[in-house]
């Protein structure tokens, strides 16, 4: 054996053991290697590993020889290998740095980093895979660190974007309300309070001898019994109390000896904590911000919070408050400030809270009513608003600032402009393209715009002395008419009152042309919708069926997932579920493309492996241009025989007995990769009578907080406490608890239950 030579006279202590080590470098730095060294045949049979990653998995070479490295993995982790990793294996020859977690022999996992090349003899067939793995717990616990610091980070983030948002809204407030709305919604929000109320100090505040009145401007989630009490308990030195900075009323024995009324009062609203922030400007005292924590529903059965266990408030959070109260403090001084031109104030008030409502407009006649009560109680005494449909004029709002004249106006709504005498302000202002101002609305005005009768008679009731009518339109085209009418008691409409209508009404043109661009985009989509799924599944002996399909939230109202339930020759019954990539038009075409196609390859009855691969030899002939994954299935309702085989597609739920399991269908490559070197597996079974049979899309267990292991252990934690022989039921339980409101992607859902 070659190696080192004679040990040379004054060679260093050890210099003979040292060579010897070095002659055995190569077989020892493999076996013993500080990571995991193995090599795998294509399919991914094991031929070769080292002790290192015997040692880590804690098994014996010979247990690994043999076994697929993919079944050491955890369930989502084999689904990751076989459609993901392993076609970029096929299509770039390496793959560096893949997150993988491998299942020790105690069931445990192993965070590990994965680097692999593949290859490949003269022809460019795979011969090896050779794979080396990096134990990565501890740069786990890094970036859960590194997170926990980015979380930190953030929340002194969000924190300074509350301050700059309530300096921004602030700087915008005029009045008291203003203040009250923005001070409320933005200190709730910060400290998720369940209730909030801005109260103001009326008097001498520190007077010790009088009982300060107190007028709660706004209040959210707060009853006034509560704010009563509250200002009964502080006595006589109640603005001195509250005004000691950031303080706290905890819920605990010590308050309900003392003060029992408070404490009864505080449990009722499921409050454990009432936090008094001081609201101040320089050295005057204007009030205190209430905020109340705790669960706030008291029924309940589950709480999370632990019994008598308060955690104390931040200092951050506690110097936030502060830095609000003295915000809203010096907000509220200023709008006092300015009494004097509340007139040109309340205009401005009145156009920027009129954008806000537009902006924020969820449907437009809700809007409309929204906008007609905010004219009325700054602008007008009446407003009506007229729109042109496809179906004619109709009439969304009709507000009066007197409620008890609001009756009148409800039986004007009826007639509506395009049924009114020619000389009517709204219809001229319509027909026309421009403002109708009419500064003294006259008997003879009322003859020539109102029908004699009870049409006449309420408008004349009504006392309109004034009307302003500004014509809404874009572009040429016609969309309404937005009125106002002033009474004999207010002053007439001024030239300034005139044109912030017109700007009223071109703002609000914008929002009704918006919303029916929205409405007439959301319609195209629900009709694509409509005619690119399937219809009911059929009906079937021995069978009962049921599908769901759920939207994303977010992009068109369809995407690429679909089911479909076919009934093919010899009383079987065919499955199938699938999910394109992406979600957007594109998406949605290839879905409705692709299951034409595999309706078409399953008329002569293929076995769901066959049909997959003959999807995958003759993919470039159907021109589809999206992947998708797609599971298949072929039932006997007779006799419960069951075939399955999936293209990438996540394994189906069994519920049977209350319980819920995963069927081991082992996938093959997503359709439109590059096929694999093997026959696609296909898996038989038995569906029992009273079973039944989940077909999914991953929208169903995918989530952005969580990885897809924990959505899958959801999912079989809900079907087994799900589990009945009714499919509609399960779909149902399963969207409730498994599906949030704001979903990344669609769910497709097919549920068969054998009778």
């Amino acid at each position: 054996m070659s190696g080192a030579g004679p040990v040379e006279p004054g060679a260093p202590p050890g210099s003979e053991h040292l060579d010897r080590l070095l002659e055995d470098d190569p077989a020892d730095l493999y076996e013993n290697a500080p990571m995991g060294y193995l090599s795998t045949l294509p399919d991914g049979r094991i031929v070769k590993v080292n002790r290192t990653f015997c040692a880590w998995t804690g098994r014996l070479t010979s247990d690994l020889l043999g076994t697929r490295f993919q079944d050491l993995l955890s369930v989502g982790g084999r689904v990751f290998h076989e459609t993901h990793m392993v076609p970029l294996l096929r299509m770039q020859g390496a793959v560096r740095e893949i997150a993988i977690d491998v299942q020790r022999v105690d069931g445990s996992l192993l965070p590990c980093l994965l680097n692999a090349v593949e290859l490949r003899d003269a022809d460019g067939r795979p011969v090896l895979v050779r794979a080396t793995l990096f134990e990565a717990t501890a740069r786990r616990r890094y970036e859960r660190e590194l997170l926990a610091a980015q979380r930190l980070a953030e929340e002194s983030e969000a924190r300074s974007r509350t301050v700059q948002k309530v300096v921004s809204d602030l700087a915008a407030a005029t009045t008291a309300e203003d203040v009250a709305t923005v001070i409320v919604q933005r200190s709730r929000a910060a400290l998720q309070a369940h209730g909030a109320a801005l109260v103001l100090v009326h008097g001498e505040a520190d007077d010790p001898h009088a009982l300060p009145a107190l007028r709660p401007v706004r209040s959210e989630g707060l009853t006034r019994d509560l704010l009563r009490r509250l200002r009964e308990a502080a006595g006589s030195r109640l603005a001195l109390e509250m005004a000691q900075g950031v303080r706290s009323i905890v819920l605990d024995p010590r308050l309900r000896a003392g003060q029992p009324e408070l404490a009864a009062v505080m449990a009722e609203a499921g409050t454990s904590e009432l936090v008094i922030v001081p609201v101040a400007a320089d050295s005057k005292r204007l009030g205190v911000l209430v905020l109340a924590l705790g669960d706030g529903a008291p029924g309940q059965l589950i709480s999370l919070e632990e019994p008598d266990q308060r955690k104390p408030m931040a200092p951050s959070q506690v110097n936030l408050l502060y830095t609000l109260g003295r915000q809203a403090g010096q907000a509220l001084e200023r709008a006092r400030l300015h009494e004097e031109t509340v007139r040109q104030a309340e205009r401005a008030a009145f156009l920027l809270d009129a954008a806000r409502l537009m902006a924020e407009a969820a449907d437009v006649e809700g809007t409309m009513d929204r906008l007609a009560e905010l004219a009325v109680a700054r602008l007008a005494d009446v407003c009506v608003i007229d729109l042109v449909t496809e179906q004619g004029m109709t009439r969304p709002a009709a507000r009066h600032r007197d409620p008890a004249r609001q009756p009148l106006l409800d039986q004007l709504r009826e007639k509506l402009l395009a049924g009114q005498l020619p000389g009517h302000p709204g219809l001229r202002a319509l027909r026309e393209g421009r403002t109708q101002w009419v500064r003294d609305f006259d008997e003879a005005r009322l003859a020539g715009s109102t029908l004699p009768g009870e049409h006449r008679e309420a408008v004349r009731e009504l006392g309109v002395a004034s009307v302003v009518s500004v014509p809404m339109a874009i572009e040429g085209r016609r969309l309404g008419v937005i009125s106002f009418a002033a009474d004999r008691e207010r002053e007439p409409f001024t030239a300034a009152d005139v044109e912030m209508a017109e700007q009223l009404a071109l703002h609000l043109s914008q929002v009704v042309d918006k919303a029916r661009r929205f409405e007439f985009a959301e319609q195209t989509s629900h009709t694509l919708q409509e005619s690119l799924l399937p219809p009911r599944p059929p009906e079937v002996p021995g069978l009962r069926t049921a599908v769901r399909y759920v939207a994303a939230t977010q992009g068109v109202d369809v995407g690429g997932d679909f089911y479909d339930v076919v009934r093919l020759p010899g009383d079987l019954v065919g499955l199938s579920a699938g999910d394109v990539v992406g979600h957007d038009i594109t998406a949605a075409a290839t879905m409705g493309q692709l299951r034409s196609v595999c309706r078409a390859q399953m008329t002569d009855g293929p076995s769901p492996a066959a049909l997959i691969e003959r999807l995958q030899a003759n993919w470039d002939l159907f021109e589809l241009q999206r992947m998708a994954t797609v599971l298949f299935g072929m039932l006997d309702p007779a006799s419960g025989e069951l075939r399955l085989a999936s293209a990438g597609h996540l394994p189906p739920v069994l519920c049977a007995d209350g319980a819920a399991q995963f069927l081991p269908v082992r996938p093959t490559r997503m359709l439109g990769a590059p096929p694999s070197e093997g026959p696609v597996q296909e898996w038989v079974g038995e569906l029992p009578v009273g079973a039944t049979l989940v077909l999914f899309t991953d929208g169903l267990v995918e989530s952005r907080h969580s990885d897809i292991d924990a959505g899958l252990d959801r999912l079989l934690e809900v079907a087994a406490r799900a589990c009945s022989a009714d499919p509609d039921a399960l779909c149902d339980r399963l969207l409730a608890e498994l599906a949030g409101e704001h979903r990344a992607d669609d769910i497709a859902l097919l549920a068969l239950t054998r009778v």
